[in-house]
């Protein structure tokens, strides 16, 4: 009888390198290299083993020393990979010579990173933005991708080869590629200005969830309008905005829209192409913070989020910050930590839904926070914009006069010029 066989398809097996430099320390090396992990595992490699190496000096050929570079190959070898992924840049040459040397795939976090967007995007947008950044990684390594034409160098002194002719006919085709998607993302960021503008009419507030990738951010969109977008336990779970309505306690509404997570050194060409996403960020009258407080990484998160944030212009925009998943800590302590270093902030667990009435009235009260205060004289004519006030504003004090109703609130910027014509010197607040 002959031996069953079992044909499955297993996963690719990867071996992970981390680089410690003068500008990265060990700590932030190692730190660099758990979240490596994270994202080869949701991209569904399997981590066979991993190794930190300290770069004294760049090796343009390899970027680490032809010694260390046998020790990587032989650990890579050692535990049957597939692959060897880097957690550093690597140029086109850089990685022709590793595959060389190693004979096995090597790639670095870039590409790591677009090859995992490209498995999760969903609609038409995310798909022409995963698609713009995996052509403009591609080209500079279009000589990589065709080393065997390339070396074939046939006709008379002065003419190309095959390979450089194939090499030029690919880079001219995907150049008029970018260019296409370019075009189409033009098109596709109108259609998303128009509804942007579309809301902005209706004068309804809005609030971004942002921060660190797997932090939570779309259960607790979920959690907080009974939405049903997708919840996984991978990195980049989400990359399309997704926009719900939440009612307020106090009356009114808010469109609450999730945005793609954010991940320590994201490749540049990523952040271009994902503008469109990250704009809902810079667009919002509040952002929601969401920090995983189980994660021994979270300050580290929080500061990353914050400099994406600065990058896309959202810096100054008002946050409530959110400390999820409560739940799995298991020292209080931590917790108290966390809260002490960041007042305001409010601890949650979507899991338990524990937190998230208060979350709901700090997210009320950060949409005014920051708005200017105005006294206005609205005129029984228009009593409309009293009733909107009280659902957007926050009402400080009412009283009546023999022209309408007198108001001193903090009015939103969204809504000022709805207001404007009803403004009062502010002298007039002591008649609320």
């Amino acid at each position: 009888m002959s031996e069953l066989k079992d044909t499955a398809i297993r996963p690719e097996r990867a071996f992970l390198v981390g680089v410690q430099t003068d500008r990265i320390p060990k700590e932030e090396a190692e730190s660099l290299l758990r979240e490596l992990a994270g994202l080869a595992k949701s991209l569904g490699l399997e981590v066979v083993g991993s190794l930190c190496v300290k770069l004294r000096e760049r090796n343009p050929a390899l970027l680490i020393g032809s010694g260390k570079a046998d020790e990587v190959v032989a650990a890579a070898k050692a535990e049957n990979a597939d692959s060897i992924v880097f957690d550093h840049q690597l140029s086109p040459v850089q990685q022709r010579n590793w595959e060389k040397l190693a004979e096995l795939k090597v790639y670095d976090r870039a590409e790591l990173i677009i090859r995992i967007f490209a498995h999760r995007a969903l609609t038409r947008e995310a798909g022409l933005q995963v698609e713009l950044a995996e052509l403009e990684y591609s080209l500079p390594r279009l000589a990589h991708s065709y080393e065997a034409l390339h070396r074939q160098r046939g006709g008379r002194y002065g003419t190309k080869g095959a390979g450089e002719q194939k090499i030029e006919l690919d880079r001219r085709e995907i150049e008029k590629r970018i260019h296409e998607i370019k075009e189409e993302l033009k098109v596709v960021r109108k259609s998303r200005e128009t509804q942007r503008k579309r809301r902005e009419r209706e004068a309804i507030p809005r609030a971004a969830v942002v921060g660190y990738t797997n932090a939570g951010k779309s259960s607790l969109l979920n959690a907080l309008t009974q939405a049903s977008v997708l919840v996984e336990d991978k990195l980049f779970a989400t990359l399309d905005p997704t926009t719900r309505r939440i009612a307020l306690s106090r009356g009114g509404a808010l469109l609450l829209t999730d945005t793609v997570g954010f991940v320590r050194n994201l490749p540049h060409g990523l952040v271009e192409a994902f503008k469109a996403t990250l704009e809902e960020a810079s667009a919002a009258d509040l952002l929601v913070h969401v920090i995983d407080a189980a994660d021994s990484e979270a300050e580290r998160h929080i500061a990353t989020t914050d400099k994406v944030l600065r990058e896309i212009g959202a810096g100054g925009i008002p946050r409530v910050l959110v400390f999820n998943k409560i739940d799995l800590l298991g020292d209080c302590a931590a917790l108290e930590g966390l809260l002490a270093a960041h007042p305001g902030a409010v601890p949650v667990s979507v899991k338990t839904g524990e937190g998230l009435q208060l979350l709901i009235a700090a997210i009320e009260e950060g949409l005014t926070a920051k708005a200017e205060e105005l006294v206005l004289a609205i005129p029984d004519a228009r009593y409309e914009l009293v009733a909107l006030l009280y659902r957007e504003a926050s009402i400080i004090a009412e009283s009546r006069d023999e022209e309408g109703t007198l108001l001193r609130c903090r009015v939103p910027e969204r809504l000022r010029s709805r207001v404007a014509p009803f403004i009062r010197p502010s002298r007039s607040a002591s008649e609320g």
